[in-house]
């Protein structure tokens, strides 16, 4: 599935019994980038719109390269599913894991400590400990 409004789309699918979700940023129409030339000069309506389009293919297709690499190394052995989408895997909250896990490891290196977990409600020092 996919799907875009305003300044974001986004990318899902399920596999491997897990739900998928990548979160694709739009640039904003408005911004300067289309609006004015490299040179500093002032672009047609018709130009900026050209090129906040290309912008919009250039993410896209980003996206797209990025997800093929993935499944690649995956197909190839080189990685495993888990591993290469693990961090936008779809939780029961419908955020994705990266939403619990980057600011986390952010603290982490910050205070020089490891936090207690990762997800909420789960205590892995239990889990290891048995």
């Amino acid at each position: 599935m996919y799907g875009w409004e305003n300044d974001a789309a986004v990318v899902a699918f399920k596999a491997h019994d897990r739900h998928i979700r990548f979160n694709l940023p739009l640039p904003n129409p408005h911004d300067r980038e289309f609006h004015v030339s490299p040179a500093g000069r002032s672009r047609t309506a018709d130009a900026a719109k050209g090129a906040y389009e290309q912008a919009l293919r250039t993410r896209w297709r980003a996206l797209l390269l990025a997800i093929k690499a993935k499944l690649e190394a995956v197909e190839t052995g080189i990685t495993t599913f888990e591993a290469e989408f693990a961090m936008h895997i779809v939780l029961p909250d419908n955020t994705i894991v990266a939403d619990h896990v980057l600011p986390r490891i952010q603290e982490a290196y910050r205070t020089g400590g490891m936090p207690p977990t990762f997800l909420p409600g789960v205590d892995y020092r239990k889990q290891i400990e048995g």
